[in-house]
């Protein structure tokens, strides 16, 4: 049987009534863009989350940009960032005009190198950007201790990491702001893009505020107190977030009890590595948005997942500082030697709500039959 990498279709047909409900309220009113709707659902991830400003933005890349920007990066700047990761993570950064300084990862949790972060502090550094990537969260601790020594900020990409919590404080709180994104494969997905940025900081949130609107304050228009983005939320993708929010909870579950499953499956195979959790010194919680694996002969394996009607995807296929319009920063082949080899090594399998226990057995047979015969 074919196997999408990633569909919503089923989750979206049973909520459908309650996504009607939301847009109707958008025709009535006529308010289309940062709307009631968009407000409504900001106070309910402020509610979810615990932050004290969540706001809503176009997508999570802009809210990259725009966390950057609010918190006083710019050109001269230095970012310490992964790279193994998605692009945005990197790209945000140069687009507010700073430098981002690549670390290499933990090959456990694909999370930034803690050791490695010290070493690549200059006098240009301003901020460190760990990413929460997949499944779990970075050493928030250690990171926290690092910056604190050095006098940096910690802003979060945690894009991928909604419903994680360190120490009951969700992903985006324990530094100085964060992002979360709503793309539509994400944990809580929209039907198109969408962003968010949360913080505790009144003076950040503030300045969030009025850079996604073109640089004026919220209320006053046509007084511009900096040049600013236009990234504001649809109103149709709150109402379909709004929709979603009360199934999260037990989505996450669903996705937890899927991983099991192929953890269960794989665990004989030894040409695949399933995903490790990490233990931390404070109380933290996976959260399966994507299941990634190790494993021999990767490409080969993708291809005959594919000709099978499995679908895939590699994560990530690059590192960040082998991309060509990073060649300028000066990095070499072999410098950051666990990304590299993730990158020769990671590939997503389907993971998501309306994923069937048979579809998982299905895909985890398909897995062993491929090396059956060794490597």
């Amino acid at each position: 049987m074919a196997i999408s990498f990633f569909s919503g279709a089923a989750s979206f047909r049973r909520q459908w009534p309650l996504i009607e409900e939301e847009l109707d309220k958008i025709f009535e009113s006529g308010q289309f863009t940062n709307g009631p709707t968009v407000k409504k659902f900001e106070q309910m991830m402020e509610a979810y989350t615990g932050a004290k400003h969540c706001i809503a933005v176009g997508n999570a890349t802009d809210a990259l940009i725009i966390m950057l920007k609010a918190a006083g990066i710019g050109p001269g700047d230095e970012v310490i960032v992964p790279c193994f990761t998605f692009f945005a993570s990197a790209s945000s950064v140069g687009h507010v005009g700073a430098t981002p300084v690549f670390v290499d990862i933990d090959p456990v949790t694909y999370s930034i190198s803690v050791e490695d972060i010290e070493r690549k502090i200059t006098e240009r550094t301003k901020a460190i950007m760990p990413v929460h990537l997949f499944t779990q969260l970075a050493d928030m601790k250690e990171i926290q201790r690092i910056a604190d020594k050095h006098g940096l900020l910690v802003l979060e990409d945690s894009a991928e990491a909604i419903g994680m919590f360190h120490d009951s404080v969700h992903a985006g709180l324990i530094g100085q702001a964060g992002v979360i994104s709503f793309f539509p494969t994400k944990t809580l997905g929209a039907i198109g893009d969408a962003g968010l940025i949360v913080t505790n900081d009144d003076l950040l949130a503030h300045r969030v505020r009025r850079l996604r609107i073109h640089g004026q304050d919220e209320g006053v228009p046509y007084v511009y107190h900096e040049v600013g983005y236009n990234s504001r939320m649809d109103d149709i993708q709150a109402a379909v977030l709004l929709s979603r929010l009360p199934f999260l909870s037990q989505e996450i579950a669903k996705r937890a009890h899927l991983a099991a499953l192929y953890n269960n499956y794989l665990a004989a195979n030894p040409y695949v590595q399933t995903p490790s959790i990490r233990e931390r010194q404070d109380t933290t919680n996976p959260v399966y948005y994507v299941y990634v694996i190790e494993c021999d002969r990767r490409n080969e394996l993708v291809q005959y997942l594919t000709d099978n009607g499995i679908g895939t995807e590699v994560y990530y296929p690059l590192t960040l500082h082998t991309q060509p319009c990073f060649a300028s920063l000066g990095y070499e082949e072999g410098s950051m030697p666990h990304a590299e080899l993730a990158c020769t090594r990671t590939v997503g399998l389907p993971l998501y709500p309306d994923l069937t226990e048979e579809g998982v057995a299905a895909v985890s047979e398909a897995i062993n039959k491929f090396y059956e015969g060794g490597v």
